[in-house]
């Protein structure tokens, strides 16, 4: 179950990456973050950010067709 939400429907590359990255930085390690978004960059970015980060990816889904949504466990630092 997310811990916290973040709207990235109609953010243009690259905010709804950079967006995700601020909320993770406030979110305490363990918290589940939701991210929705509609850019389509998204579904590339999240992820390689990710696999870089401290943090993991517990879901990447298309729900409908052009909207985006993971779900992302924050890490330690």
């Amino acid at each position: 179950m997310p811990t916290e939400y973040l709207d990235a429907d109609g953010l243009r590359c690259p905010l709804p990456l950079l967006r995700t990255k601020q909320k993770l930085m406030k979110m305490a390690a363990g918290d589940v973050l939701e991210v929705v978004a509609t850019d389509a960059g998204s579904w590339r970015d999240i992820p390689a950010y990710i696999e870089k980060s401290h943090h993991r990816l517990l879901d990447k889904s298309e729900p409908q067709p052009g909207h985006y949504r993971y779900l992302i466990e924050r890490g330690e630092d």
